[in-house]
């Protein structure tokens, strides 16, 4: 008989949907799906293996899981996702306590795995990640409201620092017609955002015909009745194209948000990295986009302390940030990845100065985010509500500008009840670095 089932998650929104794939497939099979590892006959740990600070993360999850089956009711334990795919049988074989490992190409057998596992059977899952199919029916895990919708899987960038291509295969595109489908679906269920990731967004439908095909699925997606909002997460600066930009015009369902992770702004470090996009050409990208959608909000993300980065390197890229003022920005450390390119490179930076540039640059970034914060100071936004703050005084929401999760949040007062999952209008009445604080003013017309 089914029994309890708690997953634990781990590592970005791409990941998350694979969680939720795998709880969908074991709730249509009769498992009960509980938040509380103590109350679980079964634990999954969703593993994330991207850097070095994921694995030690995933590690430290598996480890903590064992010691709820140890000392609580779970019989089983499953390590699922990222280092459960490279790393499988060492998993299986180094710990006792693991039942079963499900890597990312063999989702949809996370029933059997736990089946087996409860015959007394540890089994490892490790099919061709280049054909893990796309499975539709899933159970939505994130605030009510908001949702992610995978469109596309795999890399075929070959940045030289990646595992990815290792971990999830080539990239290929999700049909339309599958996606159109669970969009509907989550629509119907009270969904208001829909966002939509990829390990490149941009790149969608190229596989397949060509040329890439984001812009008209957003068209497609934008006429879906009951949708909200649309936001896009994980774009290559090079694919962001005339077409896509339109669709900022035309689509009034996507909002004035853009992920788009440049990496670094140096020549050399770009072309060590096997970037397709040089400093000029990712400049020309922002300013295009902040002069044709004004008040868009531009997140990048970046790596410092790559192989063969100088002094004058990380200058170039610390005195392009305090150019270019970017909304939102992410940095990741450097992480020697086994097996890459950039493993074998000469001149490794030392980890203290990976640290101090990293320091370096969020310094500024967090002045930078300050400075734009404090503008919205008096402005009005259309905010989605999800949910009452830690607090119990405040409720917590997002504008466009905030994507979920990596963002800030707005937290604000209101004179009547809210509801999760709607939209009331906010005024901003005090900013921080990354938050901000306002009031519900019903009186004032919605404004993206």
């Amino acid at each position: 008989m089914p029994g309890k089932v708690c997953l634990v998650s781990l590592g970005c929104p791409k990941n998350l949907i694979d969680s939720e794939t795998m709880l969908g497939i074991l709730k249509k099979s009769g498992w009960t799906i509980v938040s509380e590892r103590e109350e679980a006959d079964a634990i999954i740990v969703n593993t994330c293996s991207f850097v070095q600070d994921a694995r030690k993360e995933s590690v430290n999850a598996i480890l903590e899981a064992e010691n709820y089956k140890k000392r609580g009711n779970a019989s089983i334990l499953a390590v699922a996702g990222c280092l459960a795919q490279m790393y499988g049988e060492d998993i299986l074989s180094e710990l006792d306590e693991v039942d079963a490992v499900v890597g990312t190409g063999s989702v949809q057998n996370i029933l059997e795995a736990l089946e087996n596992a409860k015959e007394g059977k540890r089994r490892c899952y490790l099919a061709d990640p280049d054909l893990n199919p796309f499975i539709n029916d899933r159970e939505v895990s994130t605030p009510q409201g908001q949702a992610y919708l995978k469109i596309a899987e795999g890399c075929s960038n070959k940045c030289t620092y990646c595992v990815i291509p290792k971990i999830r295969g080539i990239f290929r595109s999700r049909k339309f017609s599958e996606i159109l489908d669970e969009a509907k679906s989550l629509v119907k269920n009270g969904v208001k955002e829909i966002t939509l990731v990829a390990q490149d967004t941009t790149r969608f439908g190229s596989d397949e015909s060509g040329k890439p095909q984001l812009y008209l699925l957003l068209k497609k997606l934008g006429e879906i009745d009951g949708t909200k909002w649309l936001r896009i997460l994980y774009c290559y600066p090079e694919l962001v194209d005339d077409d896509l930009i339109m669709q900022y015009f035309e689509n009034d369902k996507l909002v004035k948000y853009i992920d788009m992770p440049i990496q670094h702004a140096s020549i050399k470090i770009l072309k060590l990295m096997g970037r397709k996009s040089d400093a000029a050409g990712i400049a020309s990208i922002i300013e295009k986009l902040r002069k044709r959608v004004p008040d868009i909000v531009i997140r990048t993300s970046l790596i410092v302390g790559f192989p063969g980065e100088t002094e004058e390197d990380f200058r170039i890229l610390h005195d392009f940030v305090k150019k270019y003022r970017f909304d939102r920005l992410g940095v990741f450390r450097y992480s020697k990845e086994d097996g890459t390119p950039a493993a074998r490179m000469k001149g490794q930076v030392p980890e203290k100065t990976k640290i101090k540039r990293y320091n370096s640059i969020m310094k500024l970034q967090k002045q930078i985010s300050l400075e734009i914060n404090k503008a919205r100071i008096g402005k009005s936004y259309k905010t989605l509500v999800e949910g009452v703050a830690e607090d119990g005084i405040f409720y917590k929401g997002r504008t466009y500008a905030e994507a979920p999760e990596i963002d800030g949040s707005i937290y604000f007062a209101s004179e009547r009840p809210l509801k999760t999952g709607e939209f009331v209008q906010v005024e901003i009445l005090d900013a921080q670095e990354y938050d901000l604080t306002g009031v519900v003013r019903d009186e004032i017309e919605y404004s993206q």
